[in-house]
């Protein structure tokens, strides 16, 4: 994890095979809606708002993404580390 400018951040890497499909970008936005700021899922030079399903499959993260999960506050840690650990696990694919 790294600190850039304020900005709360993990690297991760999309492990399922079926990739960011309609149910895990679901999963993510359902976490990132309990947010007290903004969430956002970057993809090598494109922004999502990680509280909306259709930002999220607009981003077409195939297996083997490289995305990175920003909060905006650091009262927020516990919400990147929600996603993380949902990416993480596959999304329990």
């Amino acid at each position: 994890m790294f600190n850039h400018s304020n900005n709360l951040s993990k690297e991760l890497t999309i492990r399922n095979e079926l990739g960011l499909h309609a149910r895990p970008a679901a999963q993510i936005a359902k976490i990132a809606q309990n947010a007290k700021s903004r969430v956002w899922l970057l993809k090598d030079e494109d922004t999502a708002d990680a509280s909306s399903i259709i930002d999220l499959l607009s981003m077409a993260c195939v297996s083997g993404s490289k995305i990175i999960i920003q909060v905006e506050d650091g009262s927020d840690l516990e919400i990147l580390e929600a996603i993380a650990e949902l990416v993480e696990a596959g999304f329990g694919e």
